[in-house]
């Protein structure tokens, strides 16, 4: 296991500093300039390359890639050229937001994903299993973008149920996260972005609950526990549904990393302040350094829930790590 644990994070430290590399060349290569969103039309090249001294910009590539690199080994993500505050504060701030809505998404969505996989597995057949796995796979297949805007067209704007986006109330006087978090403002808001992303979620722990079911149902141990008279409930969640629950840890530890980069869509929408839309807003605005951190972040989050599922995985099933070894 020792073996495993180093040959995974050798594999996530070798990942991350891949994406921080291509990052750091995407931004510097695709079109726009920085300098556009100080200077007017009307100002001179030389004010353009003062304000490109300021910045760093006027530097070799390769100069300015080992800077980079020297100052994220300090954690240093540099200062946000539009807000002129350090990026660690600016994705500080979206962090948490981002966190609370990829948990209370990912919670639902795979609580009743995996309920109603082992209810349909366990009534297979039926009329109710016939109508729900086409309604999974719709809500599965359709565009975020799309289930929100319907989501905000019945319940925000037609019924007025609840906000139509923001995770406060403007002018209000909750200005720390903390006291965002305690309040019943911040939740409200927090419905609709979180509904979206459960009934968008929802279909992979369900499927894949259901399917995993059907193939344990079929074991020698679940033919012995109907031998021995035990009734259909036990059978069901205590012995077949705990076996086939480790494919879907596995998938709840992706989705996890996947979501605080997939949430980009829905937090445009709604206009959560979270790391999408603050990654959304520094591309338009071609602010170089609050992009590269919030894709950076993105990708160390998700390259690490990956080898944290890996390495669960190999936990739960002893024969993965034999495998390794071999």
């Amino acid at each position: 296991m020792a073996k495993l644990l180093a040959e995974r994070l050798g594999f996530l430290l070798l990942t991350v500093w891949i994406v921080t590399t291509v990052t750091f060349l995407l931004f510097r290569l695709m079109p726009g300039d920085p300098t556009l969103a100080y200077l007017s039309p009307t100002f001179n090249e030389e004010t353009r390359q003062t304000l490109l001294v300021s910045f760093g910009l006027d530097k070799p590539l390769w100069q300015q890639y080992l800077i980079y690199m020297a100052n994220l080994l300090r954690g240093d993500l540099g200062t946000s050229f539009l807000q002129r505050a350090p990026v660690v504060q600016i994705l500080g701030d979206a962090l948490p937001n981002t966190i609370i809505l990829t948990l209370v998404s990912l919670s639902c969505a795979y609580a009743f994903g995996i309920v109603a996989g082992a209810f349909l597995a366990f009534h297979r057949g039926g009329a109710l299993e016939g109508a729900a796995i086409p309604a999974a796979l719709a809500t599965r297949s359709a565009p975020e973008f799309w289930l929100g805007m319907l989501l905000l067209a019945g319940l925000a704007f037609q019924l007025g149920w609840f906000p139509t986006g923001g995770a406060v109330d403007p002018g209000s006087s909750l200005a720390t996260f903390r006291q965002r978090i305690g309040s019943a403002d911040f939740w409200h808001h927090l419905v609709l972005p979180a509904l979206t992303l459960t009934l968008y979620l929802q279909g992979l722990p369900l499927l894949l609950m259901r399917a995993t079911m059907l193939e344990v149902m079929g074991d020698e141990f679940i033919v012995m526990a109907r031998m021995k008279g035990l009734s259909r409930w036990s059978i069901v969640m205590r012995h077949a549904a705990r076996n086939a629950l480790l494919p879907v840890v596995t998938a709840f530890a992706l989705g996890l990393g996947a979501s605080v980069g997939g949430n980009v869509v829905v937090e445009t929408v709604f206009a959560w302040p979270g790391v999408g839309r603050v990654l959304v807003q520094a591309v338009q605005g071609a602010d170089y350094p609050v992009a590269q951190g919030a894709f950076i972040l993105i990708s160390v989050v998700l390259a690490t829930m990956n080898t944290v599922a890996d390495l669960a995985y190999a936990w739960l099933d002893p024969r993965v790590s034999v495998g390794a070894r071999r």
